[in-house]
């Protein structure tokens, strides 16, 4: 394959936990793309990441035993790893927020989001063969534009992380992502949820769960519950620009 490299669990200063096999593409790569064509090949623990700077692009695949309409929940399970992965290396008191269901957050700015692919075809009933879970962090902003002008986007390096954030935000997502997966086995998705949803803005009054199917479940006092279907939105991020084929700025 000449646009990747494989290698398993240290490759120069990025290192991953032993069950992951890491793919590194080339700057121009697509990790998400790339992951889905060789996800049935592959297997569980592949993990590609594309090598740039400003961006921390990667994708993971999974193999659940569970039927789609349940095993698509591992996407929250990628959301929360991915947010507690920027938390373990963010300054005190650094906001880190998820807007519903996708986007991810840095005091208040946009930095990036999660994307979950399945198998075309696969019924809701039936354990999809492989899951992807891809996702793209701003490192640096690459806009031109001063620092704070947008206060809705933001870049990690204007937050007040280290350098050389992509990899250490790769290394960081494997393993919370790895943690995540434990307790979804030993304690039940609840643990998953408790996680995802402690990101999501707060609003008085309101109480989230998530159903078994993935929808997001909100009951606001005196008023009728409302129901957010996932599927629909994991068919168009808000967050992603497909013309930039990157966060939005």
């Amino acid at each position: 394959m000449a646009l990747e490299t494989r290698v398993r669990a240290l490759t120069g200063d990025l290192t991953l936990p032993p069950p992951f096999t890491l793919v590194r593409l080339r700057e121009l790569g697509d990790a998400f793309a790339h992951a889905k064509a060789i996800a049935p090949a592959q297997g569980a623990g592949t993990l590609v990441y594309v090598g740039r700077f400003d961006l921390a692009e990667f994708a993971v695949v999974l193999e659940p035993d569970e039927p789609l309409m349940q095993a698509r929940r591992a996407f929250y399970a990628g959301m929360a790893a991915l947010a507690d992965a920027l938390a373990a290396h963010a300054q005190p008191e650094t906001a880190i927020s998820i807007d519903w269901p996708d986007a991810i957050a840095v005091n208040g700015g946009l930095v990036g989001g999660g994307r979950l692919a399945s198998p075309q075809g696969v019924r809701e009933d039936k354990a999809p063969s492989w899951l992807v879970f891809g996702a793209m962090i701003r490192t640096v902003s690459m806009t031109g534009k001063e620092p704070g002008l947008n206060p809705l986007v933001t870049a990690l390096e204007e937050e007040g992380f280290g350098n050389g954030m992509a990899d250490r935000v790769v290394e960081s997502f494997a393993r919370h992502l790895m943690l995540a997966i434990d307790a979804w086995q030993e304690r039940g998705f609840d643990s998953i949820a408790r996680s995802y949803l402690q990101r999501l803005p707060r609003e008085q009054g309101v109480r989230r769960d998530i159903d078994d199917n993935g929808d997001l479940l909100i009951r606001r006092v005196g008023r009728e519950h409302e129901r957010l279907p996932l599927v629909a939105r994991l068919s168009a991020p808000a967050w992603f620009d497909a013309a930039a084929k990157g966060p939005r700025t």
